[in-house]
């Protein structure tokens, strides 16, 4: 049985019984198993012995979203329909709009349910709908190993609180909660529109920033699985001393599954507990502990995505150090062109650019500079979120907006006071070369650039 904590009424009204059939609103769990939102519409339409439509809307002009991020989802999307119709479940693709394709299917609806989403525009599309569906909405928190506010009602000011309350709760919610069938046969539901062609989509889509795709990387729940699987064969046995080094990408590679909700986490939990390995605990934290510390701040502070959104000790520092001198500025253009003095930087905004990814370490070497060389603070955290969010195939994240936020003071401590950075933790490339192999990272990025065609 699904934890009662992980679902939530948006709205008071009750399910009806006039109803054609009841709508599973898939948008931030992109998979059919392990999925708590698909089970819970199943265990619903059962009950209320209707059928189930499966219902995804695809926002052409999602913000900072570009071809690199579409076709990667629509990999996922076209597997998600195969599965689907093998449990004689519909899947209905709305490409003018997610709301558009929703208002549709309102007069329909006995049930809406939906995931959970955590960014200010998810947030809206359900309480818009939520307001105006005929019948009970009901929302089911399936991304997360804990749900938000069972762990907490307020933002956290570090992993450290966090930690503290999160990790007595891990061991009640990691079930997995075995997928049922559906009981009323639900292909040849009437629905109001044609489906999209999910092969077509991405023809003739228009976007403002027009990113090459990554086919090295492929969507779905099955890709996700199989880097997984990879993980724990390949890279988990020493994680806790490779992970931060640029030279090895000793890394899960999972966050871009993660991101679209191809994988559950719970998934990744009970496949990786099992391992008597020191390294489990390390990468456990980083999958539970702070993927849902980044989470709770998108969740509790509603400027998340600004640079006001900062803790107040952080932005009076920086405010009181924005006249000081800065060694280089560079401008947005330089920095997404990879034109700056700083080989180590400037492979780390290639690999970026180029692979829609960028190691761990070096993502908070990278936000440091970009805060360094930014004419102010403010222009600083812009420029970082931008390059983050067009380029990145995790972008447009909670992990993102709270990994370029650390890079800012969020979720960290103030430190020795210095130029440019006052109380803001500081990095540089000495630091980098007495830790690492430094060459090796610039050798190994330009040797996957020139693998996949991508490199000058």
């Amino acid at each position: 049985m699904i934890e009662a904590q992980r679902f939530q009424h948006l709205n008071d009204r009750s399910p009806l019984e006039k109803g054609d059939y009841v709508v599973y609103w898939m948008q931030a769990s992109q998979r059919v198993f392990d999925n708590d939102a698909l089970l819970f519409a199943i265990e619903n339409a059962n009950a209320m012995h209707k059928p189930l439509l499966v219902y995804f809307g695809i926002q052409k002009d999602y913000p900072q979203a570009n071809r690199r991020h579409f076709c990667f989802m629509l990999d996922g999307l076209e597997e998600i329909e195969r599965t689907l119709k093998e449990m004689n479940i519909p899947l209905l693709v709305h490409d003018s709009g997610v709301l558009e394709g929703l208002e549709t299917l309102y007069a329909h609806m006995a049930l809406c349910v939906v995931d959970r989403g955590y960014t200010r525009l998810e947030r809206v599309w359900r309480s818009h709908v939520a307001e105006k569906a005929p019948c009970s909405m009901v929302q089911v928190e399936t991304n997360v190993v804990v749900p938000v506010e069972s762990v907490s009602n307020k933002e956290e000011y570090s992993a450290a609180t966090l930690r503290r309350k999160i990790e007595p709760m891990i061991s009640y919610f990691v079930d997995n909660h075995p997928m049922i069938e559906l009981s009323t046969p639900s292909l040849n539901i009437q629905m109001p529109y044609a489906s999209a062609d999910i092969g077509k989509i991405l023809y003739g889509m228009q976007f403002s920033v027009d990113t090459s795709e990554c086919p090295w990387m492929q969507g779905g729940q099955n890709k996700a699985h199989s880097v997984l699987e990879t993980f724990i064969n390949e890279y988990l046995d020493g994680y806790a001393e490779k992970r931060n080094d640029p030279a090895l990408s000793h890394c899960s590679h999972l966050s871009p599954y993660l991101h679209f909700g191809m994988i559950s986490v719970v998934s990744i939990y009970n496949q990786v507990k099992v391992f008597d390995l020191p390294d489990v605990p390390v990468f456990l934290e980083e999958l539970i502990v702070r993927r849902e510390l980044a989470m709770n701040f998108t969740q509790f502070n509603p400027l998340y995505d600004t640079f006001e959104g900062l803790p107040e000790w952080a932005r009076k520092s920086l405010a009181f150090h924005e006249v000081d001198r800065r060694p280089y500025r560079y401008t947005r253009d330089q920095l997404e062109k990879a034109e700056t003095h700083d080989r180590y930087w400037n492979t780390a905004q290639k690999e970026l650019v180029g692979l829609g990814t960028m190691h761990g370490y070096m993502r908070m070497y990278w936000g440091k500079k970009i805060l360094e060389w930014s004419p102010s603070p403010k222009e600083a955290f812009a420029n970082a979120l931008y390059l983050n969010n067009t380029y990145m195939m995790d972008g447009r994240d909670p992990n993102g907006f709270a990994g370029v936020a650390w890079c800012f003071g969020k979720h960290d401590r103030p430190w020795v006071e210095r130029p440019v950075f006052g109380n803001i933790r500081y990095m540089n490339d000495k630091g980098l070369e007495r830790k690492f192999s430094m060459q090796k990272y610039v050798d190994r990025i330009e040797k996957e650039l020139k693998f996949h065609g991508v490199g000058k």
